[in-house]
């Protein structure tokens, strides 16, 4: 077994979450630098393993006090949960570029099984900048995952009532991940 290892570049690799709003709409939050791995073998990609941490305290969803609102004990409590992680524990692959990823996702110290829907992007080498010159090709990935989970799971319960019995945030919260990988160099 052949594996190669592939690191997240954080630039160009970002989370987003999506949630029902007032019963009307969708409010979009996002991460960025969201950090992580995989180890692959070409020949048995269902052998993968994959690693991924964000920065819950980075939340953005471009209104300050919802940022802050989401950053309180009442959402994400990222003075006592600052990062989330994912470590895969299972993958399938249903069609060329399809995955199922299987692993546990931990949000505010709640560790449950997720699955990610993947979809392969496909590679190219690119130019590598390092000390201002150009010391490529590296070879670059591109994945999306998207999944679809119940907050209250995650402890993640706080809301609110609207008039005639509506909510103010949704229990299915839609996730999704773009990732842009680097191949290690090999040893």
């Amino acid at each position: 077994m052949v594996t190669t290892k592939w690191v997240f570049e954080p630039g160009h690799t970002g989370a987003e979450f999506c949630a029902r709003h007032m019963m009307v709409t969708y409010v979009r939050g996002q991460f960025k630098n969201v950090r992580g791995t995989m180890e692959v073998d070409p020949d048995d990609p269902e052998k993968a393993r994959v690693e991924a941490t964000i920065d819950a305290t980075q939340v953005y969803t471009g209104q300050p006090e919802r940022d802050a609102h989401l950053r309180s004990a009442d959402f994400f409590d990222v003075d006592n949960h600052p990062t989330w992680t994912f470590a895969s524990s299972r993958v399938h692959q249903v069609s060329a570029t399809g995955f199922e990823v299987t692993g546990d996702l931990t949000v505010r110290g709640v560790t449950r099984p997720v699955t990610f829907d993947v979809s392969y992007l496909g590679q190219w080498d690119t130019p590598w900048w390092e000390g201002g010159r150009d010391i490529g090709p590296r070879r670059r990935a591109g994945f999306t995952a998207k999944a679809r989970v119940n907050r209250h799971d995650f402890g993640v319960s706080w809301n609110d009532v609207v008039d005639r019995g509506g909510v103010v945030v949704s229990d299915m919260i839609d996730v999704i991940v773009d990732v842009e990988a680097v191949r290690e160099p090999a040893e």
